[in-house]
C-alpha cells in the first residue's frame, strides 16, 4: 500500500494511539494467587528495510509508522545523506516490507561491510564506524530551562500510551521548550529514535531549538543518534553509560537523566542548564503515569 499523511492531533503534532488495532492482543494467564487474568501484551513483527534495490536490514518493531522508521534508519546510519531527495516510499504490510527511494544513486556497500549490534533492545544495529559523522560535530548552546523538563516530564508521562496500555515498550519525543510535539514508542528505543528522525526528514523540522526526550538509557548509541539528528539536548528517565557521557561531552551535547518528579542529574552541558523552578513547587506526575505502569 502506499503511505499517506496523519492528521494532527490539539496537544501533540502526533502522539501514540493505544486503540489503534495490530498494535497490543489481550492474552489469558494467571497472577501470584492462580487466579486467571487476561492483560494487553504488546505485538512485535518484523520489519524489512529495502534502500531502492538493496535489502538493508531487517528490525523488530511494532509496526506503526514504518515510513518513519525507515526513513529515520536510513538517515541515522548515514545512507541518506542531508538534502538527498526521497523520490518515494512504499510499505507492503503482507510481506512486511518498507521501500525507499531516491532520486540519485546511493552509496551503502562499505557501511553494510560492517555492522555493530549495539545494547538497544529488541537488538539494535549500526552500520559501519559507530562515530563516523560525529568529527567537527559541536552542538549549538541552546539555553535549556528546568521549568521545560519538568513541564515535559509531567506531559509525557500522563499521556495515553502503549506503555500505560501494556508495557514493555519504550518512547521518544521530540519537544520544543515545555511543549511535546512528536511521541513515537516501539519495542526498541533505538526504533523509537529513527522514527522521530524519520519525521524530522519528511516534515523538514529544525533540530537546532529541539529537546530530545527517551525513556531509555543514555548509552553511546542514544548519544551519537541524538548528535547527528542536529538536537541539543537529550533528556531521561533513565540513567547514563560512561561512554555515553563521554560522547555528549565532546559534542557539546545537555545530557539529562534520571528525570524523576521533582530530580534530575546533569552529567553534560551544566553551563547551559537555565534553574528557574524551584523543585519544591514541582507537582507529583500522579498516579496515572510511566512510574506506576508494568514494565
Amino acid at each position: 500500500m502506499q503511505l499517506t499523511a496523519r492528521p494532527y492531533t490539539d496537544d501533540y503534532l502526533l502522539a501514540p494511539d493505544p486503540g489503534t488495532p495490530g498494535l497490543t492482543r489481550a492474552v489469558t494467564g494467571t497472577d501470584q494467587t492462580g487466579a486467571p487474568v487476561e492483560t494487553q501484551v504488546v505485538e512485535e513483527r518484523p520489519l524489512t528495510i529495502f534502500l531502492n534495490g538493496q535489502e538493508i536490514v531487517t528490525a523488530m518493531t511494532i509496526g506503526d509508522h514504518p515510513d518513519y522508521l525507515a526513513v529515520g534508519f536510513l538517515r541515522n546510519q548515514g545512507m541518506l545523506r542531508d538534502g538527498e531527495e526521497i523520490t518515494g516510499i512504499s510499505y507492503d504490510e503482507e510481506v512486511e516490507t518498507v521501500v525507499v527511494r531516491t532520486a540519485s544513486a546511493t552509496t551503502y556497500e562499505e557501511k553494510m561491510q560492517k555492522k555493530t549490534r549495539t545494547s538497544g533492545c529488541a537488538v539494535g544495529t549500526v552500520f559501519g564506524d559507530m562515530m563516523e559523522g560525529l568529527e567537527g560535530v559541536r552542538l549549538p548552546d541552546a539555553e535549556l530551562r528546568t521549568s521545560w523538563l519538568y513541564a515535559l516530564s509531567r506531559k509525557i508521562n500522563t499521556t495515553p500510551s502503549l506503555y500505560l496500555e501494556a508495557g514493555a515498550i519504550h518512547g521518544t519525543v521530540l519537544c520544543e521548550r515545555d511543549r511535546p510535539l512528536v511521541y513515537m514508542e516501539d519495542v526498541g528505543r533505538h526504533n523509537a529514535v529513527d522514527k522521530v528522525a524519520g519525521w524530522m526528514v519528511l516534515e523538514g523540522a529544525t533540530a537546532e531549538d529541539k529537546i530530545l526526550y527517551t525513556t531509555g538509557r543514555l548509552t553511546s548509541e542514544m548519544v551519537i543518534k541524538c548528535a547527528l539528528m542536529g538536537i541539543p539536548a537529550l533528556a531521561s528517565r533513565s540513567g547514563f553509560t560512561a561512554w555515553g557521557v563521554e560522547i555528549a561531552r565532546q559534542v557539546n551535547l545537555t545530557l539529562i537523566g534520571r528525570l524523576r518528579g521533582q530530580r534530575f542529574v546533569c552529567l553534560a552541558g551544566e553551563e547551559r542548564l537555565v534553574r528557574d523552578a524551584d523543585p519544591a513547587d514541582v507537582p507529583d506526575e500522579g498516579r496515572k503515569s510511566r512510574r506506576k505502569a508494568g514494565a
